[in-house]
């Protein structure tokens, strides 16, 4: 299990994030056209995963901008914005900012997602939800870089992210 805090209060999730060198975990998540996509649907293409508890808060929403402005300058890479808000929320969303760099991808039918990548908040008031992360993988599925942010309520560290797949 990690800790990171919320507004300075403690919280803890279901585990660790994937070491880097290892195999990421396969996932089944949601599209906003309600299909399923998993890990295998992007193979080939290097992958960040943007992970964060819900689209609906500032720091979160801000993520999503971000990548999806420095997405646009990325070649054979896909970011997946990942949460379990419902995938209606999500497209809502990315429609109004006019986003069109990232993809959108909801855990919420059974949360594996979370729980493969040990990022499920076990208490605190967001228990249930998933951490702020970054997960970097290269084209063949590996993970190169990742960050659990510390303080939930701040940002990723996108220059250190996206500089993993220089």
């Amino acid at each position: 299990m990690a800790t990171v805090t919320l507004k300075g209060k403690p919280v803890t999730t279901s585990g660790e994030l994937p070491k880097t060198g290892a195999d990421a975990p396969n996932f089944k998540l949601v599209a906003t056209d309600l299909s399923s996509k998993s890990l295998n649907d992007y193979l080939g293409y290097n992958v960040v995963l943007n992970i964060f508890p819900s689209i609906d808060t500032g720091t979160c929403a801000q993520s999503v901008r971000t990548f999806n402005e420095k997405a646009s300058q990325l070649d054979k890479t896909k970011v997946l914005c990942i949460s379990k808000d419902l995938p209606f929320a999500m497209s809502r969303f990315c429609a109004a900012e006019g986003l069109e760099n990232v993809e959108s991808l909801s855990d919420f039918r059974d949360g594996n997602f979370g729980k493969s990548f040990g990022l499920t908040f076990v208490d605190g008031p967001l228990e249930g939800l998933h951490s702020r992360c970054v997960v970097v993988l290269n084209d063949n599925a590996e993970v190169i870089y990742t960050e659990q942010v510390s303080e939930i309520t701040e940002e990723p560290n996108y220059e250190a992210a996206l500089k993993s797949l220089s």
